[in-house]
């Protein structure tokens, strides 16, 4: 299991968020976009009980009433798609060993399809488990055991690689292996460690 955001999506040095420059290029303020849409809503969304497009549009409405919500989507998810291409075929060749490579990944509908379709990541792995599909997120304990029912596995078996520790520590208090994954590190490496 490999996170998407922070791991196989990067955020180099120096490279600003997706949301810097949203005021200057779509006329959206990022704490008006904080306030009417992340703050009131991203819960509900991210685990898949609530629709992205619809609660965004609204917010717009207040903040931004010239912005289409497609938009604002297409340029936030553009500029949030930096890959790691080293990690990527990495993957790739652990999956050409035999292992089976999955995503774990806190992500709302839209986004996990445009990870999979839009950026073709979906050539790299077997599959991928969202929080928006399983209706709950990482670090919940239920989001772990829905993914081993899933694949039909003992948590013993699994191995997570995620950038975020408290993931990290509720995969292993699930009884999973998991990995604190920074810059730098080796994907052969772990995966030698793991299956050593």
């Amino acid at each position: 299991m490999v996170d998407v955001d922070g791991v196989v999506i990067i955020q180099p040095e120096g490279r600003e968020h997706w949301a810097d420059n949203l005021e200057r290029d779509l006329g959206v303020p990022v704490a008006d976009l904080r306030r009417e849409f992340f703050q009131p809503y991203w819960e509900e969304i991210i685990v898949g009980r609530a629709p992205m497009a619809e609660r965004l549009a609204a917010a717009l409405t207040k903040i931004a009433p010239r912005v289409h919500c497609e938009d604002l989507i297409s340029y936030w998810f553009e500029k949030d798609s930096q890959l790691d291409s080293v990690l990527l075929n990495d993957i790739a060749a652990c999956r050409d060993s035999g292992l089976r490579i999955y995503f774990a990944t806190n992500q709302e509908h839209m986004r996990a399809a445009y990870l999979m379709e839009g950026l073709g990541l979906s050539r790299y792995v077997d599959g991928i488990f969202y929080s928006g599909s399983m209706g709950c997120r990482k670090p919940q304990r239920n989001f772990y055991r829905a993914v081993e029912i899933r694949m039909d596995l003992n948590r013993s078996e699994i191995l997570l690689i995620d950038d975020t520790l408290a993931n990290v520590e509720a995969a292993r208090e699930a009884g999973w292996t998991a990995v604190h994954w920074t810059n730098g590190m080796s994907l052969p490496a772990i995966v030698a460690r793991f299956t050593a």
